[in-house]
C-alpha cells in the first residue's frame, strides 16, 4: 500500500504576481519605468512615468509668461444650439491687448467655457500686434477710419484731458497707450467693426519726421 510519505515531493517555481493589467510593483518582471497600476506615471495620461503616458497636454507645456501685456474683454457672446436633447452653449469672446507703449492687438476666441474662450482670444491678440505712433501721451493729428459699418474719428487732446471714449475705442486706446484723446463712433455700434475701425485709424497715424524720412528728406533744425 503506498501513503503520501512515499510519493517525491517537487519544488514549484514561485511565479509573480499578475492581475487583469500586468505584474504588479515590487514582483519579478514589473518595469518601474513603464509604471503600472499604482506605480509611478500608471496609465493616467500627464503623470510622472512612462507607459501610456503622452505627456501633459498643449496648453501646459508652455506655463503664463508675464510678458507685460495687458489684456480687457470688450464683448462676450452667447451663442445657442437647439439639439434634441436641448440646448448646447458656446461663447465667443472679442480681446484687445496691448502693452501700453504702442503696440495694440485685437483676438477672437471661440469655447465651450467663457474662461477658454477668453484665453483662446488673448493669445490670438497677442500675435497680431500692431505699431501705433504716440506722441506725449496723445495722437500727432487727427484721424478717421471706417471697417464695415463701423466709423471712428479720433482727435488729439492737450495733457489731462484724458480718454474721452467710450466702449471698444476706450478699450483700444488704452491698451495702446493713450493717455488723452477726443474720440467720437458716428457708425455702426458692432464692437468688432468699432474696435478694428479704432485700430485702423491708429495705425494709420504718422508724425512729421516718418513722412520726410519716407520721402528721403532730412528734417530742418530749428534755429534758436
Amino acid at each position: 500500500m503506498v501513503t503520501d510519505s512515499d510519493i517525491p515531493v517537487t519544488q514549484v517555481p514561485e511565479t509573480p504576481a499578475v492581475n487583469a493589467l500586468g505584474p504588479v510593483a515590487g514582483s519579478a518582471g514589473f518595469d518601474q519605468r513603464r509604471g503600472g497600476p499604482g506605480g509611478p506615471g500608471g496609465f493616467n495620461r500627464g503623470g510622472q512615468g512612462g507607459g501610456n503616458n503622452r505627456g501633459p497636454r498643449r496648453d501646459d507645456r508652455r506655463p503664463d509668461i508675464d510678458d507685460g501685456i495687458s489684456e480687457k474683454v470688450v464683448f462676450i457672446n452667447r451663442c445657442a444650439k437647439v439639439v434634441k436633447g436641448g440646448r448646447r452653449f458656446s461663447f465667443s469672446a472679442l480681446v484687445v491687448c496691448g502693452d501700453k507703449e504702442g503696440k495694440v492687438g485685437l483676438g477672437f476666441g471661440k469655447a465651450k467655457e467663457v474662461s477658454d474662450a477668453i484665453k483662446k482670444g488673448g493669445q490670438a491678440a497677442r500675435k497680431n500686434l500692431t505699431l501705433v505712433c504716440i506722441v506725449n501721451g496723445t495722437l500727432p493729428h487727427e484721424t478717421y477710419a471706417e471697417f464695415g459699418g463701423g466709423k471712428v474719428l479720433l482727435k488729439p487732446a492737450s495733457p489731462g484731458t484724458g480718454i474721452i471714449a467710450g466702449g471698444g475705442v476706450r478699450a483700444v486706446c488704452e491698451a495702446a497707450g493713450v493717455k488723452d484723446i477726443l474720440a467720437k463712433s458716428m457708425g455702426s455700434s458692432n464692437h468688432a467693426n468699432v474696435v478694428k475701425a479704432t485700430i485702423k485709424a491708429l495705425s494709420s497715424l504718422r508724425t512729421r519726421e516718418n513722412i520726410l524720412s519716407s520721402r528721403g528728406k532730412k528734417v530742418r533744425e530749428k534755429s534758436v
